[in-house]
C-alpha cells in the first residue's frame, strides 16, 4: 500500500472522527472539547478517574458529556442525578453500556453484561432461584454461619503468626457461591479451589488496572497486541472450563425433582423451555452466568472483608466499641445471627460506613440507553449512549456525610446513638440494575465480621497510625494495599 493511500486514509478516518462527534454535540449535556480519535483522554487521569470527574463537575455541572475515545459517554455527578436515572428513570437507564473487554470474555451471556430480553430472563431466574434456596431466609444464613464457622478454625491455625489475610478471607465467600451453585464447599486448601481463587482475585486486580481502561477505549487495536487483557480472557477461559465440568457432572445425576443447586435449577429451566426456539437457557448461558456469580459474589465481598479488618486495625477505639457490643448482644458461646442486627447499632453503623468509606465500585458499572433516544432534564440522550454514575460523588458527599474522607460511624448513627439510614448509601448500586447478591453480601459482612471479631484480637505489625488505607488500584474496583495482622484468640 502506497504512502499515499495510506494518508488518504488516515485523513478519512480523522474527518469521520470529528464529524461523528461534532454531530450530536447540540443535544448531548457540555463537556470539555474533545480531539479527534482519542477523544477526552488526555484530560482523564487514567489511575484515578474518579477525581477527573470530580473536576469535570466543578465546571459543567452534574451532567457532563466525555469522549473516551470516540464514543459519548454521558457521566452523572451527585445524588440528585444519578437518583433521577437510576431509580426515578429506572427503565429507560436499565441496559448495561459498554465493556468490551467484558464483552469479548461473557460474549453478551450472563447476568452482569447481558441486555434486554436475556438480562431480564437471567435476573428473573438468579432471584427466584436464590430466593428458594433461602436468600435471606434460615437456610442461607446456616450455610454463611457454617463457613463463618470454617473461618474461625482457618484463622485459629496461624497460631497467631503474622499472615496476609487476602486469600482466607476470599474462600469464605467463595465458598457460599460455591454451596449455592455446586451444593458443595471445598477445604481451603483444596488446590482446585485455590487455583479458582487466585484467577478470580488476578482478574479483578488486572480490571481495575489502567491498562484495561485503554483497552477498552481501543480494542479493535489493542486485539492484536500483548498485554494483560491475554492473561485475564485466558483465566475466564480456565473458569469457564472449570464450571462447564461441573454442569456435565450434574446432568448425568440430575433429579428434575430433588434440585440441589442452582445449575440443577438452570438445567430443569432448560429441559422445560427445550421447545423454545431460541431459549436462553443453554449450557454457554450457564457457564456465564455461574462466572457471574462467583465474580461478583466473591471479590466484591472478600474485598471488602478484607478492607474491612485494615479500617479496623486502622481505629482501635472503632473496634473496641464493636467487640463491646458483640459481648453484650451476642456473648462468646453461640454464633451470631442476622436477628443480632436490629440490637447492635453501632455495629451497623460500623459496616455501612466501611462500606461508604472505601467506595467499592467507585464509577459503578456502565449503564446505557438502550429502547430509544431519551429526554434528561435539558438535554436529548441518544439511543445506546453510554452512562457512567459516579457512586463516589454519591458516598462521598459532604452534605449528607460532613468530612466524608473521614472514617467515622457517626455518619450512620443518630444523636440518640440509633441506627440511621441514608438514601445516599449506594454501595451496591441502585434501581434496576442494583446488585442482585446485595441480601446476601450484606448477610455474609455481618456475619463473617462478628464472628472474626468475637473470636479474635487483630493486631497489627505496625503502628495503627501508619496504616495506610488508600487503594493501590482505582478502577474497576478500589484495591486495598496488602498487608499483614496476626489473630490473636480471645
Amino acid at each position: 500500500m502506497g504512502p499515499v493511500v495510506i494518508l488518504v486514509l488516515g485523513l478519512s478516518c480523522l474527518l469521520f472522527s470529528i464529524w461523528r462527534q461534532n454531530s450530536g454535540k447540540r443535544k448531548l449535556p457540555p463537556g470539555p472539547t474533545p480531539f479527534p480519535i482519542i477523544g477526552n483522554i488526555l484530560q482523564v487521569d487514567m489511575k484515578d478517574i474518579t477525581k477527573s470527574l470530580n473536576k469535570f463537575s466543578e465546571v459543567y455541572g452534574s451532567v457532563f458529556t466525555l469522549y473516551l475515545g470516540m464514543q459519548p459517554t454521558v457521566v452523572l455527578h451527585g445524588y440528585e442525578a444519578v437518583k433521577e436515572a437510576l431509580i426515578d428513570q429506572g427503565e429507560e437507564f436499565s441496559g448495561r453500556g459498554r465493556f468490551p473487554l467484558a464483552e469479548k470474555a461473557n460474549r453478551g451471556l450472563g447476568i452482569v453484561f447481558s441486555n434486554g430480553h436475556r438480562w431480564r430472563e437471567m435476573r428473573r431466574f438468579s432471584l427466584m432461584t436464590l430466593r428458594n434456596f433461602g436468600m435471606g431466609k434460615r437456610s442461607i444464613e446456616e450455610r454463611v454461619q457454617e463457613e463463618a464457622r470454617c473461618l474461625v478454625e482457618e484463622l485459629r491455625k496461624t497460631k497467631g503468626s503474622p499472615c496476609d489475610p487476602t486469600f482466607i478471607l476470599a474462600c469464605a465467600p467463595c465458598n457460599v457461591i460455591c454451596s449455592i451453585v455446586f451444593q458443595n464447599r471445598f477445604d481451603y486448601k483444596d488446590q482446585n479451589f485455590l487455583n479458582l481463587m487466585k484467577k478470580l482475585n488476578k482478574n479483578v486486580e488486572i480490571l481495575s488496572s489502567p491498562w484495561i481502561q485503554i483497552y477498552n477505549l481501543f480494542p479493535d487495536l489493542i486485539d492484536y497486541l500483548p498485554g494483560r487483557h491475554k492473561i485475564l480472557l485466558k483465566n475466564f477461559d480456565d473458569i469457564h472450563s472449570y464450571i462447564l465440568k461441573k454442569i456435565n457432572d450434574h446432568e448425568e445425576s440430575l433429579d428434575v425433582n430433588n434440585p440441589r443447586d442452582l445449575i440443577d435449577c438452570f438445567l430443569i429451566k432448560k429441559k422445560q423451555e427445550n421447545h423454545k426456539e431460541p431459549s436462553e437457557f443453554t449450557n454457554e448461558g450457564l457457564t456465564i452466568l455461574a462466572n457471574d456469580l462467583f465474580g461478583a459474589g466473591t471479590e466484591t465481598t472478600s474485598t471488602t472483608l478484607r478492607y474491612s479488618l485494615l479500617l479496623l486495625m486502622k481505629h482501635p477505639h472503632v473496634t473496641a466499641k464493636v467487640k463491646e457490643e458483640i459481648d453484650r448482644v451476642i456473648g462468646r458461646h453461640r454464633s451470631p445471627c442476622m436477628q443480632d442486627r436490629s440490637q447492635m447499632p453501632y455495629t451497623d453503623a460500623v459496616l455501612h460506613e466501611i462500606q461508604r468509606y472505601i467506595d467499592l465500585v467507585p464509577m459503578n458499572l456502565p449503564h446505557a440507553v438502550v429502547t430509544r433516544d431519551i429526554k434528561f432534564r435539558d438535554y436529548i440522550i441518544p439511543k445506546g449512549t453510554t452512562i457512567l454514575t459516579s457512586l463516589t460523588s454519591v458516598l462521598h458527599d459532604p452534605k449528607e456525610f460532613p468530612n466524608p474522607d473521614k472514617f467515622d460511624p457517626g455518619h450512620f448513627l443518630d444523636e440518640s446513638g440509633n441506627f440511621k439510614k441514608s438514601n445516599y448509601f449506594m454501595p451496591f448500586s441502585a434501581g434496576k440494575r442494583i446488585c442482585a447478591g446485595e441480601g446476601l453480601a450484606r448477610m455474609e459482612l455481618f456475619l463473617f465480621l462478628t464472628t472474626i471479631l468475637q473470636n479474635f484480637n487483630l493486631k497489627s505489625l505496625v503502628d495503627p497510625q501508619d496504616l495506610d488505607t488508600t487503594p493501590v488500584l482505582n478502577g474497576f474496583i478500589s484495591v486495598p494495599p496488602s498487608y499483614q495482622l496476626s489473630f490473636i484468640p480471645v
